[in-house]
């Protein structure tokens, strides 16, 4: 069964311009004058090229978004709430048998620190033993808990946004982030005036264990994977200040490769600044100047990755799911020719996947989506445009390094540089505008904005598409357009942003952080 979504059915999310005006606009559809070949397309396009299901957003609460509890430290996000987080899952965990034990990593913002010991304090409090790994990535903190003994593991990390905003990911113990229902149960508890929890006593009082060998064992798990010694290969690795700032390079190093790093000195303030994924023109910059072979750029918690090439050309996460898909399926490694993306996707990653018989089964936005839909259908590769890369025989989040890894040896295996490797894939003009505002609920509710919305989608028709949602990780709108040119998505971009900035909803004292659309 086929499920389009609309505005009702898909919270937070308005997407205009219907299928059947993106078949028209590259030619699939016959002629304006024959609705019946145009329907007929659009019903093959449908079922043949994109799967659209509906995505369960209950899980959506009051603190916890797509992607953990994040917001400005102490502002949004407060150690007290840490604290009681940790109260939370310390009395969740532990049972009569024995301690909960739950892992803990953090990235290198300021806030990192107070949170860390925030939680812990509420997990020992609790009966609860912490394990830190300190300093570590996203997907290491994955990687730990489903591979070893633990019920639940925690990053302290708000991943792109800058270094004022901070956030808390939890990821259950089969390292896939923690189910809807348990975020609802801790949501409640946030909420009531009083802590009821009982406190451990005595000997149940918790412990707080260094666990730096759990990162160790990561680090190892990743250099295991290439079949490939990357000697005389040299690698740009922008690390964004951010969590991979020390793991990136011993890891390529390890690996053989010729490595120069940027933006690898963390302060606590300058992390994602200017850098990292959502900032490439220091990486391009840097490679072409170097004359390198590559370059990966890594967000804060460094589960993204976007990479340049000897060219500087930006492989965007789209360009990077095309390589994999191409190769996969070639190799029998892509189940039903499928993979995982969301709408935020180019739809010239569908029409190029299309050329080569694959297809693209589109969710919502976010990473767990991704997952959720891999999950379900037994797909082997999903992804956002931002650059989480999902390869499941490998990880169950996205993981940066991974994907540099995997792209590298890609070109190893193919015996091509990695400009040729995304030989055949067609981008469409596209174009995002991410925009900070006082209430995102209220904007996506104003029939004015809506109204406007919809008059620019008649004005597009055929010629492309624009969406306009809420992000789930912060207070920021997204307008995103296809059009037939870059003039016209900005035209467009623009006449959008202007009603809604006339409205009184644009927060025009803080800007919104890019999320690495390119």
């Amino acid at each position: 069964m086929i499920f389009l979504p609309t505005p009702a059915s898909t919270a937070g999310v308005l997407c205009t311009a219907p299928i059947s005006s993106k078949i028209a606009s590259v030619g699939i559809a016959g002629s304006k004058q024959d609705a019946y070949k145009k329907r007929k397309a659009e019903h093959e396009f449908r079922h043949k090229y994109i799967i659209l299901k509906k995505v369960d957003t209950a899980h959506m609460g009051k603190y916890f978004g797509t992607d953990g509890f994040r917001g400005e430290a102490n502002q949004v996000l407060t150690a007290q709430h840490a604290f009681r987080i940790g109260r939370f899952l310390g009395c969740y965990y532990t049972s009569g048998a024995r301690p909960g034990k739950i892992v803990i990593g953090k990235d290198t913002r300021r806030s990192s620190y107070m949170f860390e010991y925030a939680l812990a304090a509420g997990i020992t409090a609790s009966g609860g033993d912490v394990y830190l790994l300190h300093v570590t990535t996203t997907p290491s903190i994955s990687y730990v808990v489903r591979t070893e003994d633990f019920d639940c593991g925690i990053m302290i990390s708000a991943s792109h946004n800058p270094f004022n905003d901070n956030g808390i990911k939890l990821i259950g113990g089969t390292g896939e982030k923690i189910s809807g229902e348990m975020i609802d149960r801790m949501e409640e508890y946030l909420d009531r005036p009083n802590d009821d929890l009982p406190l451990a006593t005595g000997e149940s009082i918790g412990r707080t264990i260094d666990y730096v060998v759990g990162r160790n064992r990561y680090i190892g798990y990743l250099i295991s994977l290439s079949t490939h010694s990357f000697k005389d290969l040299r690698i740009g690795l922008d690390v964004a200040n951010g969590s991979s700032w020390e793991m990136a390079r011993s890891i390529f190093n390890a690996l053989g490769a010729k490595t120069y790093l940027i933006n690898n000195e963390p302060n606590g303030f300058n992390i994602n600044k200017d850098c990292g994924a959502t900032h490439v023109a220091g990486l391009h910059k840097f490679v072409t100047d170097n004359k390198l072979d590559m370059g990966f750029a890594f967000d804060g918690d460094a589960d993204r990755c976007i990479a340049v090439d000897e060219n500087g050309q930006i492989v965007n996460g789209d360009r990077i799911m095309y390589i994999f898909a191409k190769q996969m399926s070639a190799q029998g490694e892509l189940p039903q020719n499928t993979i995982a993306a969301t709408m935020m996707s180019n739809y010239g990653l569908m029409k190029s996947l299309e050329r080569i018989n694959c297809h693209v089964s589109v969710t919502d936005v976010g990473d767990r989506f991704v997952y959720e839909r891999m999950t379900e259908n037994g797909y082997t590769l999903g992804g956002e445009k931002t650059g989480h890369i999902i390869l499941s025989k490998y990880a169950t989040t996205g993981d940066g390094i991974l994907t540099a890894v995997k792209l590298t040896e890609a070109m190893l295996d193919r015996k091509k540089q990695l400009s040729e490797l995304s030989e055949g894939y067609e981008e469409y003009p596209q174009i995002q505008q991410n925009l900070r505002v006082f209430d995102k609920a209220a904007v996506l509710n104003d029939t004015n904005v809506l109204d406007a919305k919809e008059k620019l989608a008649s004005e597009l028709g055929s010629e492309g598409r624009i969406i306009l949602r809420k992000s789930g990780t912060e207070p920021v709108v997204r307008i995103l357009v296809e059009a037939k040119d870059k003039g016209a998505c900005k035209s467009y971009i623009d006449r959008l942003t202007e009603v809604i900035d006339s409205a009184g909803y644009i927060d025009k004292n803080k800007e919104a952080s890019s999320d690495g659309v390119f």
